[in-house]
């Protein structure tokens, strides 16, 4: 009895009261901050702090604790008091020398930070040693990555970019009656390699497995002609990638298509195709209008289409026992997609291309 006279009395209005018996019957709410808003609400129907400890089975010392800060600070007083915490080991300077190194280049030979490297240079500059993994934490903290690198490519200024755009694309979905219409481009570097050790076909939970050690037969380039309007492709090795070998390819396309038809032709801004052998080649034959793609957007040709088919379903994954295994191959492809070739659909709403059907 005689500690219960001293205990702090406990007042609540209507308003808080209401409050802290939500609070107590939550579910969702913080079991620590439950239990405050029960301690104080016993305490105001008048148990003791002995009552209350025993009831809750906690300690009495918890109850006068918060019993008394209630009665002080009010609701306020059953948040939890601002902690210091550790005191920082680094000052603002060195966070800052850390940053500066970390969005600047390197001073040489290399060309991205590591971690150690950062830490080095700032014990360098403002003679604080700092650990690699402390750098670690203070770039996390900024969300500051100086290994990573994202490529990106500043457009030519191109004033008449849209204007090209609208002519290759209505080429596509509207061709000229009575004429041809062509893709052309070349790829090139393609290498006809073969893994040492046969490669294991995928089983149940398992993705097929490749070796990864491969020889190397030697690389073939290829030019192509795309049909835009049947979606046949003509494909052709080269020996060089440069404008003669290109206007060879013109010339035996010229002779193979009807006289009779214009044909259009579009093109990217590749050296071959922009050389002035070319264009010589080009202004000699009127029925050949060429439709140029703006500068760094051949992703307009639609034959790049067909060549990231063939990587896919022949060279990405296939073995090649000599260069002329490879050409053979890819002439296959060719000749048996001939066969059931579509055109692509052509869109302008962002929907994925596909072949018409």
């Amino acid at each position: 009895m005689g500690r219960n006279r001293h205990a702090v009395t406990v007042v609540l209005d209507e308003a808080v009261r209401a409050r802290l018996e939500k609070l107590a019957a939550s579910a969702r709410g913080q079991a620590r901050a439950v239990l405050r808003a029960k301690i104080v609400l016993t305490a105001a129907d008048g148990l003791s702090n002995g009552a209350i400890a025993r009831r809750f089975r906690i300690n009495v010392n918890t109850v006068r604790k918060w019993r008394g800060r209630f009665a002080g600070r009010g609701v306020d007083g059953l948040k939890d008091a601002a902690r210091s915490g550790r005191p920082r080991r680094y000052d603002d300077l060195v966070r800052v020398a850390v940053v500066a190194a970390a969005t600047s280049a390197p001073a040489g030979p290399a060309t991205t930070w590591t971690h150690a490297a950062i830490a080095e240079q700032v014990a360098n500059t403002v003679f604080a040693p700092i650990s690699a993994s402390q750098v670690g934490r203070i770039l996390a903290d900024l969300d500051l990555k100086p290994h990573k690198v994202t490529g990106w490519l500043t457009r030519r200024d191109t004033p008449d970019f849209w204007e090209r755009v609208t002519d290759i694309c209505g080429l596509y979905r509207d061709p000229p009656s009575g004429a041809i219409v062509l893709s052309i481009d070349e790829k090139t570097a393609i290498q006809a390699r073969e893994r040492r050790y046969p490669s294991q076909p995928s089983a149940p939970g398992r993705t097929a497995r490749r070796e990864f050690e491969y020889r190397r037969h030697g690389t073939s380039s290829v030019v192509a002609a795309l049909d835009v309007t049947t979606g046949q492709t003509l494909i052709e090795t080269t020996q060089r990638n440069n404008a003669a070998t290109f206007a060879a390819f013109l010339d035996r396309l010229d002779r193979l298509l009807p006289r009779d038809k214009d044909i259009h032709v579009v093109l990217d801004n590749g050296s071959s195709h922009t050389a002035k052998h070319t264009k010589e080649w080009l202004a000699a034959h009127p029925r050949w209008p060429v439709h140029w793609t703006p500068p760094h957007a051949s992703w307009l040709n639609q034959v790049e289409l067909v060549f990231s088919a063939l990587a896919r379903a022949v060279l990405r994954y296939a073995d090649f026992t000599s260069r002329q295994d490879l050409i053979g191959k890819m002439d296959t492809w060719i000749i048996q997609r001939n066969e059931h070739a579509r055109p692509f659909r052509w869109t302008y709403e962002g929907i994925p291309l596909k072949e018409a059907t």
